[in-house]
């Protein structure tokens, strides 16, 4: 590996004192099956000289045994590292891989493109700045290219970078291009995002992903990386709604008592007084304790401990925010939920609902409608099946506080995990505060007992019928 700073060789201090201090961007690359992703990603630590030589040895070796580009070297390998990814030629799980240049930090999430993997790119894109989508030049825009970017839409990704790949199908041609960017555009109008590039380019040759293309001479914007460099994610940040769920009380001894988490929201400096959710109290910020020392500021995404002037009784999943927050207190929201799982959701369902390190039992009380994510149309539905995307009205037994996702996602996105199988089954974007109605928080939801009851006898005693179960309810 061999990275362009000279410094490294100069002046190594100053070196690692101006890599520490630069801006990071968390971003995806997503799209339909074969659209290149993965080829993007290692074409982009390729030409940037992000790769040990050792690496390069083992996946021309691999190459030879599973590549898809033939006598060249297949740089989609550097990514693809499951045996089933391989063999298949498809991406699965999500990769993560770091890389750098003079002029930022990156960390690139690879998520899949079929559509039964799904659940996986949207894990990949809620914790991006940005989302990279592909599109094959040859096919133009697709099904989970819509799909895709709508749920990068939900997730509050303003950046979209539309890259049309594999432009050397397709004769480098300029028609082409703008004939997809028309039909992008078209669909983006129903989206969110306010900030859409769109860059031609071919992974496997290299054309306009680290160096501009002299077959493309056509197009005189930036090429990917540096269009990567340069697109300002800092303003995406809240930092006037303080927001620090707790994770953890940190008690070693009996003279340290601290309040761990991650800063989702805000500006935290010692002296700052501040408000305990759901309790009310306040106090005031002593220290702010990092394993290198203390902060004289916290800001988004740092994990921090904090410490207190006063004694509170502070536990997992309680708030810290700002003394004069104006916080909703409620026991249902509505949300857009992304159903993860092959078993259909059904309203009435108990489930646990994890939300800032809270974890509540809940359930969807009604489903408002679903969205097609070919035409973004609304239509009813009565459960939500795998990969279904749909606006709700969650429930909870009792009451927490509640952020929009737009405000601070730290505080307004969720997760719903089966109770039978303590798997995450859904994620959702809290979109505002609702009123159940009929329902009374802490009340036993004799319903969902039921469906639960049931979904036990089912898995344990196949033989039993369900007038069985009812009798036993009686």
């Amino acid at each position: 590996m061999s990275h362009q700073s000279t410094l490294i060789a100069d002046n190594i201090e100053q070196y690692l004192h101006e890599h520490e201090n630069k801006d990071l961007l968390r971003f995806i690359t997503c799209g339909s099956v074969d659209d290149g992703k993965s080829t993007l990603i290692g074409r982009l630590l390729h030409d940037s000289k992000m790769i040990f030589d050792d690496q390069l040895a083992a996946i021309t070796q691999a190459s030879k045994k599973s590549g898809t580009t033939g006598e060249e070297v297949d740089l989609a390998l550097l990514v693809d590292g499951l045996q089933s990814e391989r063999e298949q030629g498809i991406t699965i799980d999500v990769a993560y891989r770091f890389f750098s240049t003079d002029k930022r930090k990156f960390i690139i999430a690879d998520t899949p493109g079929h559509e039964q993997y799904t659940r996986n790119m949207a894990t990949g894109a809620s914790t991006a700045g940005l989302a990279v989508i592909l599109i094959d030049a040859r096919y133009g825009v697709q099904t989970q290219t819509r799909r895709h970017s709508f749920i990068a839409d939900l997730l509050g990704i303003r950046h979209l970078v539309i890259a049309v790949n594999k432009m050397d199908l397709v004769d480098y041609s300029e028609a082409r291009f703008e004939e997809i960017v028309a039909e992008y555009r078209a669909f983006a109008e129903q989206l969110g995002a306010d900030d859409i590039r769109f860059v031609p380019l071919s992974a496997l040759k290299g054309d306009n992903v680290v160096n501009k293309s002299e077959a493309m001479a056509w197009y005189q914007g930036p090429a990917l990386l540096e269009l990567l460099e340069t697109v300002e994610v800092r303003h995406d940040q809240n930092l006037h709604d303080l927001r620090l769920p707790v994770q953890y009380v940190n008690r070693p001894n009996l003279d340290f008592r601290g309040y761990a988490g991650t800063l989702e929201a805000g500006i935290l400096r010692p002296g700052q007084t501040i408000k305990v959710l759901p309790s009310g109290k306040t106090s005031r910020v002593e220290r702010i304790v990092t394993f290198d020392g203390d902060l004289d500021a916290a800001w988004p995404g740092q994990a921090i401990t904090v410490t207190l002037e006063d004694e509170i009784d502070i536990s997992r999943g309680d708030w810290i925010v700002a003394e004069d927050a104006e916080v909703a207190m409620s026991s249902a929201f509505d949300a857009d939920i992304v159903w993860m799982n092959e078993q259909a959701l059904e309203p009435g369902r108990q489930y646990d609902i994890r939300l800032a390190g809270r974890a509540v039992a809940g359930q969807v009380a009604t489903i408002h409608h679903q969205v097609d994510v070919n035409t973004l149309e609304r239509h009813p539905a009565a459960r939500l099946e795998l990969n279904a995307i749909a606006r709700c009205r969650v429930a909870l037994t009792g009451e927490v506080p509640l952020d929009d996702y737009d405000r601070s996602p730290g505080t307004g996105s969720f997760i719903i995990i089966d109770r039978l199988s303590n798997i995450t089954v859904g994620a959702g974007m809290i979109r505002g505060v609702a009123e159940v109605e009929g329902a009374v928080p802490g009340e036993v939801d004799w319903a969902g007992f039921e469906v639960e009851l049931n979904a036990l006898v089912r898995k344990y005693f196949p033989h039993w019928e369900a007038k069985d179960v009812r009798e036993l309810l009686k």
